[in-house]
């Protein structure tokens, strides 16, 4: 136990010498069976079916997009204006596609919605189109790399229009995605 507190004291000291932000201060990331009861929960309120929403419609609509069941996944880690997902994140990429299958499995037409968010560093514009190509990316390694039905995957990109952390300078909490499952909410095709 004392060697490897000694270890990762060292590495955290070598990261800071280095300059790069120490792990510990990146979100943990959750199980695939703490997604799977996040995005499996009851929506916050039922809708009949004629107020249902257009996939389209949901994007615009903050409102109802807030009833689905949803979880913030900050462990994901984007470095500062960057969308790729390295392939030392899958693993944690792993836990969205074993929840979203489970899910799956039993719900066949689930629907999940992926937001992708950045910092409120840069322009308004060219953050709109990091988040969207941040919430792209993720959809494009859930399918690709672990077989997730593209038709399950709807994706948008938020910018820095929902901080977490309500500052103007960079801060990795903010660059995340979040996922909802859209289900209950939307109209079937």
């Amino acid at each position: 136990m004392q060697l490897q507190k000694f270890l990762v004291t060292a590495a955290v000291a070598l990261s800071v010498l280095a300059g790069v932000a120490p792990a510990y201060s990146q979100a943990t990331t959750p199980s695939a069976a703490q997604i799977e009861r996040k995005l499996d929960a009851e929506p916050q309120r039922r809708l009949a079916p004629e107020r249902r929403v257009t996939r389209d419609q949901l994007r615009r609509r903050p409102e109802i997009r807030r009833m689905a069941p949803s979880i913030d996944i900050q462990s994901i880690n984007f470095e500062f204006a960057s969308a790729e997902i390295h392939p030392s994140q899958y693993g944690k990429v792993e836990n969205i596609a074993i929840a979203m299958e489970r899910i799956l499995r039993r719900k066949r037409g689930a629907v999940f919605l992926i937001e992708g968010h950045t910092d409120a560093v840069g322009s308004f514009s060219s953050n709109q189109a990091l988040s969207e190509r941040r919430a792209n990316s993720l959809r494009r390694v859930l399918v690709q790399e672990f077989g997730i039905p593209r038709r399950a995957l709807d994706t948008v990109g938020y910018g820095e229009e929902f901080l977490l952390v309500p500052t103007q300078n960079e801060d990795w909490r903010n660059r995340r995605v979040t996922l909802r499952n859209v289900t209950e909410v939307i109209r079937p095709y």
